[in-house]
């Protein structure tokens, strides 16, 4: 799960992943026996939260099903699908949704307070284009998601776990990766951002190694357009504090 602003600690440059090897983790880095996409965080609901819950959660909150998703029927319409693993409180995926009307975006998140923040955002802002499913990211990859059904993946700032006995618990690592890739489309992309110098590290070596992905930069990417700073980032940036974005595409 994302921290509630994006963005969870500051971070600096860091490598390439020239010297990662296909199937293995980075050096002191092992592999969780599960992965899990999120941890549970205290949180209280607004009452905005509760009411956007009450009012647009029947449309815009999916259902978890062990079955395919028919995403055309689940948004109304055909268009470009793109996944969200872990939003926060919504600031980012409210923007990209509003600066690109004709993609969809699938969104991920179990922290309740994020939910209902990014339901009252779309409440605000008019989104049609968003749908979120309170459910862990990985389930939902393994049962809702068919092989090449997706554009692109969004997975912005999540838990560094920055002690090092903890690097296993990060989301970003070989097995979840190559559920990713195989559910991208010839030419769709996967899209990193991480504030955290060693995380961003694994993340250029882990997706480097995945032998359906290919880097579109040397290294890190320019920050897409779409990509907002948020608040806490602007903060960060200030500070001298560094972020990096990681895209990688689907090979054809």
């Amino acid at each position: 799960m994302i921290d509630p602003t994006l963005a969870p600690a500051p971070a600096h440059p860091a490598a390439t992943a020239a010297d990662a090897t296909a199937g293995t983790p980075p050096a002191g880095v092992a592999y969780p026996k599960t992965i899990k996409s999120f941890v549970r965080r205290a949180g209280r609901t607004t009452t905005g939260q509760a009411k956007a819950f009450e009012d647009l959660g029947p449309r815009f909150v999916l259902p978890y099903k062990a079955a395919p998703l028919d995403a055309d029927a689940a948004f109304g319409r055909s268009a470009p699908l793109v996944l969200e693993i872990g939003f926060g409180m919504g600031e980012a995926t409210a923007h990209i949704a509003r600066v690109r009307p004709n993609d969809n975006f699938l969104c991920c998140e179990v922290h309740e307070p994020g939910v209902g923040a990014l339901l009252k955002r779309i409440g605000e802002q008019g989104l049609t284009n968003i749908r979120i499913l309170q459910h862990d990211a990985v389930e939902v990859i393994d049962h809702m998601l068919a092989p090449a059904c997706l554009d692109g993946i969004h997975i912005f700032f999540p838990d560094p776990w920055h002690k090092k006995k903890h690097n296993k618990r990060r989301l970003i690592q070989a097995p979840l990766v190559a559920k990713l890739a195989a559910r991208l489309k010839p030419g769709g992309y996967l899209h990193c951002a991480t504030d955290w110098q060693p995380y961003a590290e694994q993340m250029l070596q882990v997706l480097g190694a995945e032998p359906l992905l290919a880097n579109t930069a040397q290294g890190f990417a320019p920050q897409p357009e779409y990509r907002p700073l948020t608040k806490f980032e602007n903060r960060g940036l200030r500070l001298g504090h560094g972020v990096w974005d990681v895209v990688f595409v689907r090979r054809h």
